[in-house]
């Protein structure tokens, strides 16, 4: 997808290097950060300069092959696995990843491994590509039926940031946007800002800006009244781990978004590739939630009026915050998953039944 006119992806590797875009200097700076070692890529997966499920499980991918590069021995690459896996709990791709790419390895000679480990990481960049179009392929025909019926713009609501900066490119949440907009059908994007880490306001509506699409940035607790205006034609949100029973894991606030939608009659979609799916776990119960620090609730940062950017504390010292990373939106709340394989139903029987 573009930034100021040129394409770009999320993650590449050049000269030995993974380069990123440090989505924490975005949208008021676009820099572009060099991983040259493990640590780096752990670090760039903690502190979310890299996020989204699909975008962390490509760089812990990446992060193996500069394990790799770094000290071509089994116990090092084991304990970096294990480190890696361990920097972003809720997101299944992370360990989806690392799993891949470590069995991969079994049984490789030590001179073989970091091709075979590069060609992995870059075959995992390749395939969610993929996804990530097909999603959006998917989610036009939800799109276009509704726009066939309405016959003017569709407006849809979307929670975070699961755009292509939340992948390698194209997005989920946002791919059936993009494909509906270059068929050129009207949509008009409402964009939940997304406390703590605004990536509503600072990441969806700026790569939605780039690509010319007509968005509007609402506080989170808007959707339920624009839902009761009429003004929300659907909802699509992605997320970071959908179980085996169609129960999804996602940015907190997410649950929120969806009971408005159940009672406002406004269908809930979320859009996933099958690498976050997490077929082990059945009960909504076990998804492990992360907790994050408080600082991401208490400071905010952005341009002053000499257009510095500032980080500034807007709630009182003496004030204690908690910061919950992610909700679970139970599977009877959701109309449809989108997948690279079709839409189906959010249950066992409808996962199963595409993914046969």
């Amino acid at each position: 997808m573009k930034i100021e006119g040129k394409e770009y992806r999320t993650i590449w590797f050049v000269n030995n290097v993974v380069k990123i875009i440090d989505q924490t200097k975005l949208p008021h700076q676009f820099i572009i950060k060099d991983l040259k070692t493990v640590k780096d890529a752990i670090n760039a997966i903690k502190t979310m300069e890299v996020r989204g499920a699909p975008l962390i499980g490509a760089t812990a991918a990446y992060g193996l092959v500069l394990a790799i590069m770094e000290n071509n021995d089994q116990t090092f690459l084991k304990k970096s696995s294990e480190d890696l896996i361990n920097s972003r709990p809720t997101a299944i791709n992370l360990k989806w990843a690392v799993d891949r790419m470590m069995k991969k390895f079994s049984g490789i000679n030590s001179d073989q491994i970091l091709n075979i480990a590069l060609n992995e990481a870059k075959e995992i960049c390749e395939e969610d590509v993929k996804f990530c179009e097909n999603i959006g392929l998917n989610g036009l025909k939800i799109i276009e039926e509704i726009y066939n019926k309405k016959k003017d713009t569709v407006n849809i609501l979307t929670h975070c940031n699961a755009g292509w900066l939340a992948t390698i490119n194209w997005g989920t949440a946002t791919s059936p946007i993009y494909h509906a907009h270059k068929k050129g059908i009207k949509v008009h994007v409402w964009v939940d800002e997304t406390r703590p880490r605004n990536q509503g306001a600072n990441l969806t509506s700026y790569e939605l800006n780039e690509e010319k699409i007509p968005n509007t940035i609402i506080a989170d607790n808007t959707g339920g009244i624009l839902m009761q205006r009429g003004e929300v034609d659907m909802c699509i949100v992605g997320t970071d781990r959908t179980i085996a029973t169609g129960d999804v894991a996602n940015k907190i606030g997410t649950y929120l978004k969806a009971l408005a939608a159940h009672d406002n009659n406004v269908p809930f979609y979320v859009a996933l590739p099958s690498s976050t799916i997490d077929w082990e776990t059945t009960d909504l119960k076990n998804i492990p939630i992360e907790e994050r620090n408080f600082e991401e609730l208490s400071y905010v940062e952005g341009l002053d009026e000499n257009n510095n950017v500032k980080k500034v504390l807007i709630y009182p010292k003496k004030s204690k915050a908690m910061n919950i990373a992610f909700d679970v939106t139970p599977a009877k709340y959701v109309t449809g998953l989108i997948t690279e394989k079709g839409v189906c139903e959010a249950s066992e029987k409808g996962l199963k039944e595409l993914f046969k």
